[in-house]
């Protein structure tokens, strides 16, 4: 499995708002409000991926107090961030579409409404992009010391 590419999960955050802004303009007369409990939801699950990544990280990199980590769960760490940080980026990218969408629109109640939700969760979305992918960051295998310090001789050639 490949790293994230964080120009593709912008890519995926800016084409999905793209067509949601497109779309929104013909089937918003029919769609309900927006949820607010998308905000809350995200910066949750924010919050315990990046308290996952942090402790990952700090038993990956077998800091004073932390027992080792087995290999196959970080593994499934892994994969959960990448799965993640993609599913974020696409409600990214939907919200930010509805955002875009109902911004000329501020003068009603309804839509007003719906711009600050879809704001919200567009903001909560990014957070666990974030998140995500700092998890992902820390499920990397650490460099061998003698690895690094080839590196450092090679760049400065």
């Amino acid at each position: 499995m490949k790293p994230s590419r964080p120009t593709f999960l912008v890519a995926l955050v800016v084409v999905l708002a793209l067509i949601t802004w497109a779309v929104l303009d013909t089937a918003y007369v029919s769609l309900p409000p927006l949820p607010w409990t998308a905000v809350p939801t995200l910066l949750l699950l924010a919050l315990g991926e990046a308290f996952t990544g942090w402790n990952t990280l700090r038993r990956i990199r077998r800091k004073e107090g932390t027992r080792p980590v087995e290999p196959l769960v970080v593994a499934r760490m892994a994969a959960l961030a990448k799965a993640s940080a993609h599913a974020a980026a696409v409600l990214a990218g939907v919200f930010a579409g509805f955002a875009l969408g109902l911004a000329d629109s501020l003068d009603k109640q309804t839509p007003r409404d719906d711009f600050f939700v879809s704001l919200g969760t567009f903001l909560a979305a990014v957070a666990l992009v974030g998140a995500a992918y700092f998890l992902e960051f820390a499920c990397r295998v650490p460099k061998d010391p003698e690895d690094e310090a080839r590196d450092r001789g090679r760049s400065r050639a």
